[in-house]
This record gives C-alpha cells, structure tokens and sequence, in this order.
C-alpha cells in the first residue's frame, strides 16, 4: 500500500515539476529524497515513510511555483486526498513542507525530528556545485541581475522582503546560501554540507577575481 502511495507521487511530482527550469525540477526532487533518506539511516531516526512523501511532495506548494500560496495549498491537499491516506499521516507531511521553508532566515520551530530531515536534505542541495547552478537558473528565469556591487546584502528580512526585495544572483549567495551550513539539524547534514560550502567560497571568489578583470 505505502509503495503503492510512493509510486503515485512520484507520478504526480513528475507531472507538476517535470518541465520547471528554477531548479525545482524532478531531478532536485530526487536528490532531496535521496538525502533525506540517507540522512534518516546515518541518524537512524524519523518514520521513513512520511520523510519520503515529505520530501517528495515538498515543493508542489511553494507559492513562488504557483499563482498563489493558497493555489499551492490546494494543489497539495487535493492529491493527498485522492491517495486516502490516513489523516494523521497527511497532516505530518502538510506540517513538514509548511514549516521548512527558509522564509527570509527567519528561525522556524519545526515540529518533529521529520522535519528535521527533510529541512536538511532540501538546504543540503542548495548549497555546493548543484546549489550554484540552481541558483543562477532561478535568477536568470525570474531575470535578476547577475550582480550589482551598489546592491547592499540584505541582512534582515521578512518573508515578503526575501521574496520581493532588489537583489543580485550573487547577492543570494550572502543572503541565504552561506547562511545555510549553520542552520542544519542534523550531524550527517553538517558533515555533507562542510565541503560544499567550501567549494561555494571558492567560487565566489573566482567569480570576483573575474568580474574585477584580474588574470
């Protein structure tokens, strides 16, 4: 039964995010599940189960992927409806994706050591190579500026302020990417994102070391 439910959301997932060049395609759907997954076995914690569907379903709300949040919301309620899952499994899995968003920065008080997980394994493929290269597709498809050196990094924001503020591709590097690495669950999501933030360092660094014409 519970295979059953994961094949069919791999098939809903597929459809929904399939085509989505922001970075939110199927693959970095699977690549979240992965890690979460792996991330579930090495702390030996969490029901497996609801980590998978979490993360599987993690992004078919997002509001920045749909006309609304309240679109999103439906989307999402509507097929785990159509799955007859029990109710408080749908509820886990709803409570999980709302609650690990990054939002600005802001601290949320995830609810279960699910979340947890789920949170990592999402932040861990926003940062190192993979982070980067998604990064840059989402700004060129939303048509943000490469960079602007009079842009000032927003330090503090609201959710709105992240979501609509000026900023740069670069400048999202310092507002939410290298901010990622210490706002980690688990031992095993810090031990994976050690050497990817490393590598977004570097390359931050090439990149200027270009921008300013040094050979």
């Amino acid at each position: 039964m519970k295979e059953d439910m994961i094949v069919r959301t791999e098939s809903f997932v597929k459809e929904v995010l399939g085509e989505d060049s922001t970075g939110h395609d199927w693959y970095h759907i699977e690549r979240v599940r992965k890690n979460a997954l792996y991330i579930a076995e090495k702390e030996n914690k969490g029901d497996r189960f609801i980590i998978e569907m979490a993360a599987l379903l993690h992004d078919i709300p997002d509001e920045k992927l749909n006309e609304s949040k309240e679109d999103g919301e439906k989307k999402l309620t509507d097929f785990l409806e159509l799955l007859a899952l029990e109710k408080e499994a749908c509820e886990k899995i709803i409570e999980i994706i709302q609650s690990i968003s990054f939002k600005g920065g802001r601290k949320t008080e995830l609810i279960s050591v699910e979340a947890e997980i789920v949170q990592d394994a999402d932040r861990l493929d926003a940062i190192g190579a993979i982070g980067i290269g998604r990064t840059f597709a989402y700004g060129g498809k939303k048509g943000h500026l490469l960079y602007d050196p009079a842009i000032k990094v927003r330090e503090e924001m609201s959710e709105k302020e992240y979501r609509t503020g000026k900023s740069s591709t670069i400048h999202h590097f310092y507002e939410k990417l290298l901010k990622l690495k210490d706002l980690l669950n688990t031992d095993t999501a810090r031990e994976l994102a050690s050497k990817r933030h490393q590598f977004m360092e570097q390359f931050l660094e090439q990149f200027y070391s270009e921008w300013n014409g040094q050979i």
